[in-house]
Protein backbone atom coordinates (compact mmCIF):
# COMPACT_ATOMS: atom_id res chain seq x y z
CA UNK A 1 0.00 0.00 0.00
CA UNK A 2 1.94 3.56 -0.73
CA UNK A 3 1.40 5.87 1.84
CA UNK A 4 3.15 8.86 0.18
CA UNK A 5 4.17 10.24 -3.33
CA UNK A 6 6.05 13.51 -3.41
CA UNK A 7 8.20 14.88 -6.25
CA UNK A 8 11.83 14.95 -4.37
CA UNK A 9 14.25 16.33 -7.12
CA UNK A 10 14.85 17.89 -10.57
CA UNK A 11 16.85 14.71 -11.55
CA UNK A 12 17.53 11.10 -10.99
CA UNK A 13 17.66 9.85 -6.73
CA UNK A 14 21.24 7.67 -5.92
CA UNK A 15 20.08 7.00 -3.14
CA UNK A 16 18.29 7.27 0.85
CA UNK A 17 19.54 7.18 4.06
CA UNK A 18 16.93 6.14 6.89
CA UNK A 19 18.07 7.74 9.97
CA UNK A 20 17.99 4.82 12.91
CA UNK A 21 16.15 6.87 15.59
CA UNK A 22 14.77 9.80 14.24
CA UNK A 23 11.43 10.31 11.38
CA UNK A 24 14.12 11.68 9.06
CA UNK A 25 15.23 10.36 5.68
CA UNK A 26 18.37 11.85 3.43
CA UNK A 27 17.84 12.16 -0.54
CA UNK A 28 20.79 12.41 -2.41
CA UNK A 29 20.25 13.23 -5.90
CA UNK A 30 21.37 13.81 -9.57
CA UNK A 31 20.37 17.23 -9.38
CA UNK A 32 23.56 17.83 -6.64
CA UNK A 33 21.71 18.13 -3.68
CA UNK A 34 21.22 16.33 -0.26
CA UNK A 35 17.92 16.53 1.15
CA UNK A 36 16.02 16.24 4.79
CA UNK A 37 12.83 14.98 4.96
CA UNK A 38 10.63 14.37 8.22
CA UNK A 39 8.45 10.97 7.26
CA UNK A 40 6.04 11.89 9.91
CA UNK A 41 4.80 15.00 8.03
CA UNK A 42 6.57 14.36 4.54
CA UNK A 43 8.03 17.83 4.86
CA UNK A 44 11.96 18.64 3.37
CA UNK A 45 13.07 20.83 6.40
CA UNK A 46 16.68 21.56 4.47
CA UNK A 47 18.75 21.47 1.92
CA UNK A 48 22.33 20.38 1.40
CA UNK A 49 24.21 22.16 -1.20
CA UNK A 50 27.98 22.07 -1.94
CA UNK A 51 28.56 18.92 -4.49
CA UNK A 52 29.82 20.03 -7.74
CA UNK A 53 28.63 16.57 -9.90
CA UNK A 54 26.12 13.93 -9.17
CA UNK A 55 25.71 12.98 -5.08
CA UNK A 56 25.89 9.21 -5.15
CA UNK A 57 25.07 8.26 -1.71
CA UNK A 58 24.86 9.78 2.03
CA UNK A 59 25.15 8.31 5.36
CA UNK A 60 24.33 8.82 8.92
CA UNK A 61 27.17 8.57 11.26
CA UNK A 62 26.56 5.66 13.56
CA UNK A 63 28.16 7.65 16.71
CA UNK A 64 26.70 11.48 16.33
CA UNK A 65 23.47 11.03 14.79
CA UNK A 66 23.18 14.49 13.88
CA UNK A 67 25.86 14.09 11.35
CA UNK A 68 25.80 12.40 7.78
CA UNK A 69 28.62 12.12 5.05
CA UNK A 70 27.92 11.97 1.53
CA UNK A 71 30.47 11.66 -1.90
CA UNK A 72 29.78 12.73 -5.06
CA UNK A 73 31.23 12.39 -8.60
CA UNK A 74 33.09 15.82 -8.46
CA UNK A 75 35.53 13.25 -6.40
CA UNK A 76 34.83 14.45 -2.87
CA UNK A 77 33.51 12.97 0.02
CA UNK A 78 31.67 15.61 2.97
CA UNK A 79 30.47 15.83 6.01
CA UNK A 80 27.73 17.85 6.99
CA UNK A 81 25.55 18.24 10.43
CA UNK A 82 21.69 18.03 9.94
CA UNK A 83 20.81 20.32 12.70
CA UNK A 84 21.42 24.31 13.52
CA UNK A 85 19.90 25.05 10.06
CA UNK A 86 23.80 25.29 8.24
CA UNK A 87 23.53 23.76 4.95
CA UNK A 88 26.91 24.30 4.18
CA UNK A 89 29.36 20.98 4.95
CA UNK A 90 31.69 21.32 7.85
CA UNK A 91 34.80 20.00 6.14
CA UNK A 92 35.86 18.38 2.42
CA UNK A 93 37.88 14.99 2.29
CA UNK A 94 39.49 14.89 -1.25
CA UNK A 95 42.57 12.52 -3.00
CA UNK A 96 40.36 10.43 -5.01
CA UNK A 97 41.22 10.88 -8.44
CA UNK A 98 37.90 10.18 -9.72
CA UNK A 99 34.28 10.27 -9.15
CA UNK A 100 33.91 9.02 -5.64
CA UNK A 101 30.44 6.26 -5.54
CA UNK A 102 30.19 4.64 -2.32
CA UNK A 103 30.52 5.98 1.45
CA UNK A 104 30.35 4.31 4.59
CA UNK A 105 30.75 4.99 8.27
CA UNK A 106 32.53 2.54 10.42
CA UNK A 107 30.40 -0.23 12.05
CA UNK A 108 28.79 1.00 15.33
CA UNK A 109 31.29 4.46 15.64
CA UNK A 110 34.03 2.46 17.21
CA UNK A 111 36.61 4.16 15.24
CA UNK A 112 36.22 7.38 13.77
CA UNK A 113 36.31 5.93 10.19
CA UNK A 114 34.82 6.50 6.46
CA UNK A 115 35.10 4.18 3.80
CA UNK A 116 35.03 5.07 0.32
CA UNK A 117 34.98 3.64 -3.64
CA UNK A 118 35.62 5.13 -6.42
CA UNK A 119 36.09 5.08 -10.29
CA UNK A 120 39.86 5.34 -9.88
CA UNK A 121 39.59 1.66 -9.09
CA UNK A 122 40.88 2.62 -5.00
CA UNK A 123 39.34 2.40 -1.98
CA UNK A 124 40.30 5.11 0.58
CA UNK A 125 39.89 4.95 4.35
CA UNK A 126 39.45 8.16 5.90
CA UNK A 127 39.91 9.41 9.86
CA UNK A 128 37.21 11.58 9.91
CA UNK A 129 38.52 13.52 13.21
CA UNK A 130 41.99 13.99 11.62
CA UNK A 131 40.67 14.84 7.96
CA UNK A 132 43.74 12.43 6.80
CA UNK A 133 42.94 9.55 4.71
CA UNK A 134 44.85 6.78 6.64
CA UNK A 135 44.96 4.11 3.63
CA UNK A 136 44.63 3.25 0.19
CA UNK A 137 43.28 -0.31 -1.21
CA UNK A 138 44.37 -1.06 -4.39
CA UNK A 139 43.36 -3.86 -6.85
CA UNK A 140 40.09 -3.50 -8.34
CA UNK A 141 40.58 -3.96 -11.93
CA UNK A 142 37.41 -1.32 -12.67
CA UNK A 143 35.08 1.30 -10.56
CA UNK A 144 34.46 0.08 -7.04
CA UNK A 145 30.92 0.29 -6.28
CA UNK A 146 30.61 -0.75 -2.86
CA UNK A 147 32.50 -0.81 0.70
CA UNK A 148 32.09 -1.46 4.21
CA UNK A 149 33.60 -2.40 7.46
CA UNK A 150 32.14 -6.04 8.53
CA UNK A 151 30.41 -5.09 12.06
CA UNK A 152 31.42 -8.11 13.10
CA UNK A 153 34.73 -9.41 11.64
CA UNK A 154 37.37 -8.08 11.57
CA UNK A 155 37.19 -7.22 7.87
CA UNK A 156 36.42 -4.97 4.88
CA UNK A 157 34.44 -5.30 2.09
CA UNK A 158 34.77 -4.27 -1.19
CA UNK A 159 32.77 -4.65 -4.72
CA UNK A 160 33.54 -3.33 -8.38
CA UNK A 161 32.23 -3.55 -11.44
CA UNK A 162 35.54 -5.86 -12.59
CA UNK A 163 32.74 -8.45 -10.74
CA UNK A 164 34.68 -9.46 -7.82
CA UNK A 165 34.23 -8.84 -3.89
CA UNK A 166 37.42 -8.40 -2.24
CA UNK A 167 37.81 -9.11 1.39
CA UNK A 168 40.69 -6.89 3.36
CA UNK A 169 41.54 -7.44 6.90
CA UNK A 170 41.19 -4.12 8.83
CA UNK A 171 43.99 -4.04 11.16
CA UNK A 172 46.67 -4.98 7.95
CA UNK A 173 44.94 -3.71 5.17
CA UNK A 174 46.19 -6.95 3.70
CA UNK A 175 43.92 -8.35 1.12
CA UNK A 176 42.83 -11.50 2.19
CA UNK A 177 40.54 -12.77 -0.11
CA UNK A 178 39.24 -12.73 -3.64
CA UNK A 179 35.44 -13.50 -4.45
CA UNK A 180 34.44 -13.97 -8.42
CA UNK A 181 30.64 -15.76 -9.16
CA UNK A 182 30.68 -14.66 -12.60
CA UNK A 183 27.45 -12.52 -12.57
CA UNK A 184 29.03 -9.72 -13.92
CA UNK A 185 29.17 -6.02 -12.22
CA UNK A 186 29.00 -5.79 -8.48
CA UNK A 187 26.85 -3.01 -6.86
CA UNK A 188 26.00 -3.71 -3.87
CA UNK A 189 27.09 -5.29 -0.35
CA UNK A 190 24.90 -5.90 2.85
CA UNK A 191 25.89 -7.21 5.89
CA UNK A 192 24.41 -8.15 9.46
CA UNK A 193 25.09 -6.97 12.93
CA UNK A 194 25.88 -10.19 14.97
CA UNK A 195 26.11 -12.19 12.01
CA UNK A 196 28.49 -13.95 9.18
CA UNK A 197 26.85 -13.89 6.38
CA UNK A 198 26.89 -11.80 3.34
CA UNK A 199 24.70 -10.70 0.29
CA UNK A 200 26.03 -9.35 -3.07
CA UNK A 201 24.17 -7.59 -5.37
CA UNK A 202 25.09 -8.21 -8.96
CA UNK A 203 24.05 -7.17 -12.80
CA UNK A 204 22.41 -11.01 -12.72
CA UNK A 205 21.54 -11.65 -9.68
CA UNK A 206 22.01 -11.69 -5.81
CA UNK A 207 24.45 -14.26 -3.94
CA UNK A 208 24.66 -14.82 -0.06
CA UNK A 209 27.76 -15.93 1.45
CA UNK A 210 29.17 -17.38 4.84
CA UNK A 211 32.07 -15.56 6.17
CA UNK A 212 34.91 -17.34 7.78
CA UNK A 213 33.57 -19.97 10.98
CA UNK A 214 30.92 -19.24 13.30
CA UNK A 215 33.79 -20.91 15.86
CA UNK A 216 36.60 -19.47 17.53
CA UNK A 217 40.27 -19.63 15.75
CA UNK A 218 42.45 -21.28 18.05
CA UNK A 219 46.56 -21.19 18.12
CA UNK A 220 48.61 -22.35 21.00
CA UNK A 221 52.42 -22.00 21.44
CA UNK A 222 54.29 -23.41 25.02
CA UNK A 223 51.12 -23.71 26.49
CA UNK A 224 49.52 -20.23 25.95
CA UNK A 225 46.26 -20.80 24.19
CA UNK A 226 45.04 -17.36 21.74
CA UNK A 227 41.72 -17.18 20.38
CA UNK A 228 39.59 -14.84 18.45
CA UNK A 229 35.81 -14.38 18.23
CA UNK A 230 34.67 -11.70 16.21
CA UNK A 231 36.48 -8.69 16.93
CA UNK A 232 37.55 -10.23 20.40
CA UNK A 233 41.35 -11.42 21.11
CA UNK A 234 41.34 -13.94 23.89
CA UNK A 235 44.13 -15.44 25.65
CA UNK A 236 44.55 -17.86 28.59
CA UNK A 237 47.52 -19.73 29.75
CA UNK A 238 47.51 -24.35 30.21
CA UNK A 239 50.49 -24.13 32.53
CA UNK A 240 48.99 -24.96 35.40
CA UNK A 241 46.88 -27.79 33.95
CA UNK A 242 48.15 -31.05 34.85
CA UNK A 243 50.16 -32.51 32.03
CA UNK A 244 47.87 -35.84 31.96
CA UNK A 245 45.19 -33.64 31.08
CA UNK A 246 46.38 -31.71 27.84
Amino acid sequence: EKVHEMEAHTDYIRYLAVHGSMPHILSCSDDMTIKLWEWEKWTCVQVFEGHAHYVMMCQWNPKDTTIFASCSLDRSLKVWGATGGNSAAHFTLTGHQRGVNCVEYAAGGEKPYLISGSDDRTVRIWDYQTKHCIQTLSGHTNNVSAALFHPTLPIILTGSEDGTVRIWHTATYRMEATLNYFLERVWSLAVLKGSTTAAIGYDEGTVAIKLGSEEPVVSMHSGKVIFAKGNEILTTNLKLVDDGMV
